[in-house]
């Protein structure tokens, strides 16, 4: 009788262990994707197109987009479930060095531009939601009240990565828990509002008159809407840290991205309910 003195390697040669399952991986589809955008792009979405059905139309196509391209990597990822995302596929199809100069743009360029714009968001709306002038500088120093705190949050989501998938997967879920209820509460809010019966128009107060629209400003405001989208296909950077990642993922993808399209269009439904 033979001893095997060496482990099972994985299947796609991957060494990180697979612990993320599928609610864990929707999670990364949902909560990488719900962000700033939906809570700050409506209104400029609303201003270009200037009437409620292209305004909805806007992101209902958003939400196509999106999903077509959750089905396109829920193929990929079906076929090359390893760690990477984007930059697998580009390495296979196109070689390494269109791989090398994408991962060197997300690395130096887009996702810290993303990042940092994430980050002075959330600060700005966090000061804001305690009524405290973020925009102080801080000790009378160059930074704001708002940078500093941008600042720390990005050293929060760093040291938690760096602590380790498990701990990763639970704040990812929390917190996808609860940008999601948010949400509801507003669609919430909403309904509330309507079923109460009450004129919008006599609380709001007077606005100027909507943009006459066009193809050109329908254009511009899904650049809006498609950043709001952004963030569907994070989930593909970890697939080498996912469970049976040729059944986990095409659901993570598809399902997640679904999940997304469905409350940013209550959100948005609930929003024109109270303008």
């Amino acid at each position: 009788m033979t001893r095997q003195t060496e482990p099972q390697g994985d299947p796609w040669g991957e060494r990180l262990p697979r612990r993320l399952g599928v609610l864990s991986a929707m999670a990364i589809v949902v909560g990488s994707t719900i962000g700033s955008g939906i809570f700050r792009t409506p209104a400029v979405v609303a201003t270009g197109v200037g009437s409620v059905v292209a305004f909805l139309l806007a992101w209902v196509l958003g939400g196509v987009v999106a999903l077509c391209g959750a089905l396109s990597y829920a193929e990929l990822s079906a076929m090359m479930p390893r760690s990477g995302g984007s930059y697998v596929y580009l390495r296979r199809a196109y070689g390494p060095l269109v791989a090398f100069l994408f991962g060197w743009a997300q690395l130096w360029v887009l996702r810290p531009c993303a990042f940092g714009a994430i980050a002075i968001t959330s600060s700005a709306y966090l000061w804001r939601t305690v009524g405290i002038d973020g925009t102080a500088p801080v000790l009378g120093g160059p930074l704001s009240l708002e940078r500093v705190t941008a600042i720390a949050l990005l050293v929060v989501v760093g040291a938690v990565n760096v602590r380790g998938i498990r701990f990763g997967a639970l704040v990812q879920n929390v917190s996808t828990v609860l940008k999601m209820g948010a949400l509801l509460v507003l669609v919430l809010l909403g309904l509330a509002f309507l079923a109460g019966g009450e004129d919008p128009s006599a609380a709001a107060p007077p606005r100027a008159p909507a943009a006459s629209g066009g193809i050109a400003a329908f254009g511009l405001a899904m650049v809006s809407v498609l950043w709001a989208y952004d963030g569907w296909s994070d989930v593909g950077y970890v697939s080498g840290e996912i469970r049976e990642p040729q059944r986990t993922l095409p659901r993570a993808f598809v399902l997640g991205t679904f999940v997304v399209m469905t409350l940013y269009l209550l959100a948005n439904a609930a929003y024109l309910s109270v303008v």
